[in-house]
């Protein structure tokens, strides 16, 4: 099966996950497949495989790869990458009894899934058949998921109408994506630095992330603006994407660049950090304030459910068990 999504940063990750851990607790195997980010060698990229957190270490991989790879191999996942998709898919196979292609950051599915996924978003109502590829996903989409908890309902109601019509053969799932700050110091009163997700800063078009809302929760006093303190390859980010605003993207694409990011964080003026990057930054670079971490992952919001969804495609692997 596949996931895909209308634009970068609709929630397409943890509906991923969330779609692995229902067919794990079904008691199938699950193999989770993403493309690379190919600025590396290429060779070296062919098929990789992680199943440890060690695995993925090992690779070296930038941030927003270390981003997808990393949750789903902690929650029990073996995660699949590489440039020769026919080569993956078959390694793949040979491991597991359910296949997840997750689509990028909105990529259209490179294997022909039995069940596609897309998952739009409210809080960019109308994109859904703006941009491509995700106009080609919505119209391909066996199940929406709708996120609903941090949108208008008049926003919602809009998305849902686009895909009733759109596509009036696919299950809408409305689903939410709560945000949880792990524990740390208190932010009431202080000055927070927020890190969201890089690409979805820079080319998604969403101007807050859940490090945002987390801070702005938490009672943040000011949220403090990297920019004049942005260094090298992150101040040229800032100048190609204006839309960006006072947070920080987190990108990593290489160690220089990794440097690059803790150096405009250990220069901006702040008591706290807050990482709302699906992975947590402290893993990868130090920093002189604490970093506290938000987390989210995708919840029902009603009925059908995601689990509702996959029923057709479990009954048809529990006949073929027989």
């Amino acid at each position: 099966m596949a996931v895909c999504a209308t634009r970068t940063g609709a929630g397409k990750s943890q509906t991923s996950r969330r779609v692995g851990r229902l067919l794990i607790e079904a008691g199938h195997r699950v193999a989770l497949v993403r493309h690379p980010m190919p600025d590396c060698d290429l060779e070296a990229m062919r098929v990789q495989r992680f199943a440890t957190l060690a695995d993925i270490d090992a690779a070296d991989p930038t941030i927003e790869e270390r981003e997808e790879y990393k949750e789903p191999v902690r929650q029990g996942m073996v995660m699949y990458a590489g440039v020769d998709y026919e080569a993956v898919l078959r390694r793949a196979e040979d491991e597991a009894d359910v296949v997840v292609r997750d689509g990028g950051n909105n990529d259209f599915p490179f294997f022909v899934p039995d069940l596609l996924i897309t998952v739009t978003d409210p809080l960019r109502p109308g994109d859904e058949l703006t941009y491509h590829p995700g106009e080609v996903n919505l119209r391909m989409a066996d199940v929406v998921v709708n996120k609903v908890n941090s949108a208008p309902l008049s926003a919602v109601a809009e998305v849902v109408e686009t895909v009733t019509r759109t596509n009036p053969a696919a299950l809408v799932v409305k689903a939410a994506s709560p945000v949880t700050l792990e524990p740390g110091p208190a932010l009431v009163g202080r000055r927070v630095l927020v890190v969201e997700d890089g690409p979805t800063l820079t080319h998604g078009g969403i101007r807050l992330g859940a490090g945002t809302v987390a801070a702005r929760l938490a009672g943040a006093r000011e949220l403090m603006d990297p920019r004049p303190y942005a260094v090298r390859s992150i101040a040229d980010a800032f100048a190609r994407n204006p839309q960006i605003g006072p947070l920080l993207p987190a990108m990593g694409y290489g160690k220089a660049q990794i440097d690059e990011l803790a150096a405009t964080i250990a220069a901006t003026p702040c008591d706290v950090v807050v990482t709302g990057t699906p992975i947590a930054l402290r893993r990868i670079l130090q920093a002189d304030v604490p970093i506290r971490h938000a987390t989210y992952e995708l919840r029902d919001a009603g009925r059908p459910t995601l689990a509702d969804a996959l029923e057709p495609l479990l009954d048809g692997l529990a006949a073929s068990r027989r």
